[in-house]
């Protein structure tokens, strides 16, 4: 048998990991003084309420080996192979405390280096679920994961600048410049990294970016997991978001799944951020 193991930082929560039959391995939250495991007693939701009201931002700390270790071995000692989906090596050093790990395991735990966090994580952790169960082997799973992941696009549009610069990404003068002339950015995750790949002045502005930059691609797979993300309390931004990009689904899907964004990600951009998340043709 063939289980599939990932961390929380795909934002997938301990109730949707359990229903789906997925190991889920939460990250530590550390909010001022307190500690949280993320997706377990600490929902999205939960940590934007805390998010709003800190003046500290939350640190996200690496799942430790030791833990992978165990789990490794209970999933692992009846026989069955884990296939192990982590964050991007760029963001988190995660996926090397696995990787290292699964070295003891014999060949029965294959870690994949995701390359990306969050709703792109998720999408590749939703490829793998299909790919389990069309009963395909371990190996040749995690090499169609490995060439498909390539082709995950993950694109936002922040709605401030304030949590760049509380985690000291970009100056207090230039958060509060950009601030002054409403700037949007747009990022996306290139390489494995968050990077700014647009910028234009008011939300409107902002949305008709994104549109392009998804448009600049080869296209949306429908017939690949595919969805939007928002941030925040509320998706109100993204449905509108949706209903005015209705260009980019139309004849293609009835269907537009909305995933919220968890602390691993909503700590450096926080609330009022909508995004797509695709793989390209």
């Amino acid at each position: 048998m063939i289980k599939l193991m990932i961390d929380s930082a795909a934002d997938i929560g301990q109730a949707e990991a359990e229903k789906r039959g997925i190991i889920m391995l939460p990250m530590l939250i550390t909010i001022g003084e307190e500690e949280y495991y993320d997706g377990v007693d600490l929902t999205p939701n939960d940590f934007y309420e805390k998010l709003i009201e800190s003046d500290v931002l939350p640190k996200t700390s690496q799942i430790n080996p030791y833990r992978f270790e165990e789990e490794f071995e209970k999933h692992t000692k009846n026989g069955d192979e884990l296939i192990v989906i982590t964050i991007s090596s760029k963001l988190s050093g995660t996926y090397e405390g696995a990787r290292q790990t699964a070295e003891k395991f014999g060949g029965k735990v294959h870690v994949i280096d995701s390359l990306n966090a969050c709703i792109g994580e998720r999408l590749l952790c939703d490829y793998a679920e299909r790919l389990i169960k069309q009963g395909m082997q371990a190996d040749e799973i995690v090499a169609e994961l490995e060439e498909k992941k390539k082709k995950i696009n993950v694109m936002a549009l922040l709605y401030t600048l304030e949590y760049l610069k509380k985690g000291g990404r970009i100056s207090g003068a230039a958060a509060f410049a950009g601030e002054m002339i409403s700037l949007k950015p747009v990022v996306g995750i290139v390489d494995g990294a968050v990077k700014l790949i647009g910028k234009a002045i008011g939300s409107k502005k902002g949305a008709n970016l994104l549109n392009k930059l998804v448009e600049a691609k080869s296209g949306i797979d429908f017939t690949m997991p595919y969805g939007t993300v928002y941030s925040g309390l509320n998706s109100t931004i993204l449905e509108k978001y949706i209903k005015d990009s209705a260009h980019l689904w139309e004849g293609h899907t009835d269907n537009i799944p909305q995933y919220q964004l968890g602390a691993t990600i909503g700590t450096h951009v926080g609330p009022g951020v909508i995004g797509v998340a695709f793989f390209e043709k």
